[in-house]
């Protein structure tokens, strides 16, 4: 079979396609004929050797995937042959961008009816991020106020449409391009955060999900009641300055596991969240992918997909 493989980290030109063995699955795991596999910034990260997991060498870049269980090991009970699933591959979040993956099938469910193998591609590691974000982190509770930053991206935008559904009201910060789209996602509050300094119009929110980092990171502890939580999926926050404020402060890696699957895949056949594509290259074409994560190409608005097969 043919599979995007790296031999060494470095720019998108290490990445190699050519042909691999065919796998065969282990104890629970399964064998995934890959119909679309996702694209995210984490991926970039492990081609270019800054994963925070040990990552030897060679390794199948990719993680999220869509398609049709092929094989299953030993100690698979809930998956069979012939069932459409989408999900990630594997806790070092690699392999998927190849005709055949091998995944765990704990990290596996059924895909939503209502959606294509490309747009089930764009779903399982940012939605179950904001998932875990709100609700595992930052514990929230309908009726509490949720600051998120970041909210027109990719895992932003299902944390809005997951909150907003959640009875969590929601004070987001985006650029004004993107205030038409995150309203329509059922943002309770917008703030522009070129023209507004947001800490100086929130005041005693519950929790803070940073998705940006940096400065806006920093500045976030100044909107948190006491005891509120500030939780990153982007970088460590700063200790000193939680403590300095009365709150708790989190980074997170998340862990996506066939029940947040399940989940997240009812409330999308429920009508509750919407899958963003933006844009569907083949898989031969996974470097410009990776052009397109480094900014060396025009950065699509919603999630890169790979085709590998029928959409």
């Amino acid at each position: 079979m043919m599979a995007w493989r790296v031999h060494e980290f470095g720019p998108p030109e290490v990445m190699r396609f050519e042909r691999v063995p065919h796998p065969e699955p282990g104890p629970d795991e399964i064998l995934v004929k890959v119909s679309a596999a996702g694209v995210g910034p984490w991926d970039g990260w492990i081609r270019a050797g800054k994963s925070a997991l040990p990552q030897p060498l060679p390794l199948i870049l990719g993680s999220d995937i869509s398609g049709e269980v092929v094989a299953t090991g030993s100690g698979v009970s809930e998956l069979y042959a012939g069932d459409q699933v989408y999900g990630v591959t594997n806790p070092r979040f690699i392999g998927a961008y190849a005709e055949y993956a091998l995944a765990d099938a704990t990290m596996i469910s059924l895909k939503p009816g209502s959606l294509t193998h490309v747009e089930a591609a764009t779903v399982p590691v940012v939605s179950v991020t904001a998932w875990q974000a709100l609700f595992d982190h930052a514990q929230l509770k309908p009726g509490q106020t949720v600051v998120i930053h970041g909210a027109a991206g990719n895992v932003g935008a299902y944390a809005v449409q997951l909150a907003g559904h959640a009875g969590i009201q929601t004070v987001v910060t985006v650029g004004a391009d993107d205030i038409p789209f995150v309203r329509d996602l059922g943002a309770d509050r917008v703030i522009d955060y070129r023209a507004h300094r947001f800490e100086e119009e929130v005041r005693d929110a519950d929790a803070v999900i940073d998705l940006v980092g940096g400065d806006t990171q920093g500045r976030s502890f100044q909107v948190l009641r006491r005891g509120g939580k500030l939780i990153s999926a982007v970088s460590n926050p700063d200790q000193q300055l939680a403590e300095r404020h009365g709150v708790e402060a989190k980074f997170f890696l998340v862990n996506v596991t066939r029940q947040h699957l399940a989940d997240i895949a009812r409330l999308i056949e429920g009508g509750n969240l919407t899958a963003r594509v933006g844009a569907v290259l083949p898989l031969a074409e996974a470097r410009e992918a990776h052009l397109m994560l480094e900014g060396a190409r025009p950065q699509p608005k919603g999630k890169i997909v790979l085709a590998t097969g029928a959409i």
